[in-house]
This record gives C-alpha cells, structure tokens and sequence, in this order.
C-alpha cells in the first residue's frame, strides 16, 4: 500500500499498458465525441489527424484507467482536486499499445487536513513508439501511514 511518505520527489510510477482498438474508440466517440474523425476513416484522412483517431477525451479516460491499474488500486487514494492541465500531443490510432509513467513533482502535508498529504504528479502516456501522446499534471490526496495506523 502507498501512502502519501511513499511520493517524494522524483519517484516514477508506470502505468499499465492498453491496446487501443477502433471499436472503442468508435463507441466511445458516438457516444460522447461524436465528430467525424472519431467515427469514420475517411473523414479521419481527410483531417489533419490523418486518419481515424481516438478522442482525446476517450485517451484521457483510458489513463485514468492506466493509472488505476498501475499503481493508484495500491494506494491510500482520497482523490484529486482537479487537474492543472492536460494535453493531447499526438493521434491514437486503432493498434496503437499505449503505456506510461507518473512522475511525483512535489509533495506536502496538507496543514488544513491532518493525516492528509497532496502530491503533485506529471503523467506522460506514450505510444507503441515511445512517442508522448498525452501529458497532464495533477494533485492527488493521500493518507498518510500515522493516520491509518490510527484507524486501524
């Protein structure tokens, strides 16, 4: 179990790795993104993604999901506040294997919230070829180890 003492600065958490499929990304776009080059590979070439394309938003989903699975389901996670920023750097295509890391950038106890620490995370989810197709950068609150040894 990570707990907030676990997060100094500088520690690298992977990401599982997740095969993308046009199905999904398909279904995911008729559902909640449903512009051209999400749904169909020609309207995909004809844009300058160059073909047809995972949403962005559909990528960001799949990171969560990455994260959760690599490392956060072990953690004494109390959610994030928000999110500082996201971008999309390049195309998801159909086939693409998609992996990463988080990256702790800092950490502090939280003064308002004893036994509560917020670490701040740069998460990069790369491509098959090492390319970055997505970067963000986001707070997380964790617990710390005296305040669940105290629960326990």
């Amino acid at each position: 179990m990570l707990y907030f003492e676990d997060f100094a600065p500088g520690r690298v958490l992977p990401l599982a790795s997740h095969h993308m499929t046009v199905e999904e990304m398909v279904e995911f776009a008729a559902e909640f993104d449903p512009q051209p080059m999400h749904l169909d590979e020609k309207a995909g070439k004809a844009s300058i993604l160059g073909g047809l394309a995972a949403s962005g938003w559909l990528t960001a989903s799949l990171f969560m999901r990455m994260m959760y699975d690599g490392w956060l389901a072990n953690s004494s996670s109390e959610g994030s506040p928000g999110i500082d920023f996201m971008d999309w750097k390049r195309p998801v295509f159909a086939g693409d294997t998609l992996s990463g890391r988080s990256t702790v950038a800092e950490a502090r106890a939280l003064r308002s919230r004893p036994g509560i620490g917020l670490v701040k995370f740069l998460h990069e989810v790369e491509n098959q070829r090492g390319e970055v197709v997505m970067r963000g950068e986001n707070p997380i609150m964790f617990r710390t180890r005296q305040i669940e040894g105290a629960a326990a």
